[in-house]
């Protein structure tokens, strides 16, 4: 039995409650099975099916942003000759390995968690849970010794307020990226996509090949590089290694290569902005200046760089169909769009790719004894935690490399620690910040994307000392997640075995 019942009323009983099906919370499942398999856990799913983001996306094109060999499990080969992989590609690879690993018969589909209560007297979790798997929805209690959040970033009922001007007055079609609409037709369609981030760039080659005009608008330009979506090293290398061992080699190298190109970003910025713009440029049709549409104000990685695989973007760009504009939106009219430079885009389809609503730990509410916590007040500790909250991990991955990687090293830290306090015979763990002195607080994501931005003051907090410091690099945190210390970590048992 994966969970047992308690002998009064409706309430289950588990070690480990996971929250969220996506990729990270099958990953996290997996670590738990392996790392402290004596330990029992569910899986809570608010929705009815596998896959978080990958199961829930459905505009034309839905690919990762990054090669999958990083961005996927490191214990389950990809066996795909495609590095930057496509949705329904990810979405039957989290589906097999779940199957595979028998994660899935954990799951518990359609059981939204609202909130969560810690009582230092029993060190437990109270998770109150509305299930929606049966026709008439009930309320649940379960009782967990951990909790852990792997419920990504942002949420999947509302997509981000955007302030468009005048776009009530457009008679098209108005289309969001995130509530992508079955069956719209938009075959031989004008098409203006208005956003820069990774979507946009995503949605501009696909939608080209049935659509007569797709134009990209863009308030601010953003660097695009070109990768190939299928890498003859890594293909080198599947054909001479095992492919456990071909796998975790391949993920290696890219994470390598990617640390590696970030750093130079960081010491060289002038030389990497150049470079970027530079092969940009050769990408480019004759009629598509470099500036203002590929020239950022700011350097690479200070955001987050958008991949095209194969140069898809600008294959687009050259065949006539796909188009770019840069400028700021004055009014729309009943079919066009109208810039403040003078500009006008005609459009009998209008796609919103302005970003998503952060929505951190599903929006649940926490409490510990009693007392409800603000989560921007607190700070990280090691990506993993929260000051103060006891018993409690959660997934936040890498801005500047594959998100998953992250989250991975956050299911490293949570199974050593829930290890290590069962050979210790402990039953309470919580980060504290014990000395003050010179502890600076800063942003978790420093970064002057608009959603991001707009989200700012819901964040927790990291600092500059100690194990409170933001990531760093995959490397070096994988280190720390199985040699470092508990630096910050408070380790007790329960409040009631104390006063015995």
């Amino acid at each position: 039995n994966i969970y047992t019942k308690a002998a009064t009323m409706d309430l289950e009983q588990v070690d480990v409650v996971i929250v969220g099906a996506g990729l990270s919370g099958i990953n996290a499942a997996h670590r738990v099975q392996t790392q402290v398999s004596n330990y029992s856990y569910i899986i809570l799913e608010s929705r009815e099916s596998i896959g978080g983001t990958w199961g829930f996306f459905k505009y034309p094109g839905l690919r990762s942003d990054s090669d999958v060999f990083t961005f996927g499990f490191p214990f389950k080969p990809w066996t795909k000759d495609k590095s930057i992989a496509d949705g329904a590609s990810i979405l039957e690879y989290i589906k097999d390995t779940a199957h595979e690993f028998g994660i899935d018969s954990h799951i518990r589909y359609k059981h939204k968690l609202n909130k969560a209560s810690f009582s230092s007297s029993s060190a437990c979790w109270t998770l109150n849970v509305t299930d929606s798997s049966a026709s008439d929805p009930t309320e649940k209690h379960i009782k967990a010794k951990f909790v852990f959040f792997c419920t990504g970033y942002y949420s999947y009922d509302e997509a981000l307020p955007s302030i468009i001007p005048g776009i009530d007055q457009f008679k098209g079609t108005v289309v969001h990226p995130q509530f992508w609409p079955d069956g719209l037709d938009y075959e031989n369609k004008k098409i203006v996509i208005i956003g820069s981030g990774a979507t946009a760039i995503t949605l501009l080659p696909n939608l080209s090949e049935k659509a007569s005009q797709v134009t990209m608008l863009q308030r601010s330009p953003s660097y695009i590089v070109g990768l190939p979506a299928v890498d003859k090293a890594t293909m080198l290398i599947r054909s001479i290694l095992p492919a456990h061992t071909a796998h975790s080699v391949i993920r290696f190298k890219n994470a390598l290569i990617g640390y590696l190109f970030v750093t130079y970003c960081k010491y060289f910025p002038e030389r990497a902005k150049k470079m970027i713009i530079r092969e940009t440029e050769k990408l480019l049709p004759e009629n598509i200046p470099v500036s203002p549409h590929f020239t950022p104000k700011y350097y690479p990685w200070q955001q987050r760089l958008c991949l095209c695989p194969d140069g898809d973007f600008f294959a687009a760009l050259r065949s006539g169909k796909g188009n770019i504009a840069t400028g700021k939106i004055r009014n729309f009219t009943e079919n066009s769009v109208q810039l403040e430079n003078g500009d006008e885009i005609e459009a009998d389809i209008v796609v919103t790719a302005t970003g998503l609503k952060i929505k951190l730990l599903g929006g649940v509410q926490l409490e510990v004894d009693g007392k409800i916590v603000e989560i921007n007040q607190k700070h990280v500790w090691k990506g993993s935690m929260l000051q103060d909250i006891p018993n409690f991990f959660f997934c936040i991955g890498y801005t500047n490399a594959s998100w998953t990687l992250g989250s991975d090293i956050a299911s490293r830290f949570a199974t050593r620690i829930i290890r290590e306090m069962s050979q210790k015979n402990q039953e309470k763990v919580v980060p504290v910040v014990e000395d003050e002195t010179n502890f600076i607080s800063t942003p978790l994501l420093d970064w002057q994307s608009t959603y991001i931005q707009a989200a700012k003051d819901s964040f927790p907090k990291v600092s500059t000392v100690g194990p409170w410091q933001g990531r760093s690099n995959w490397f070096y945190d994988m280190y720390q997640a199985f040699f470092a210390k508990h630096e910050g970590l408070v380790f007790s048992q329960a409040e009631h075995k104390k006063t015995q």
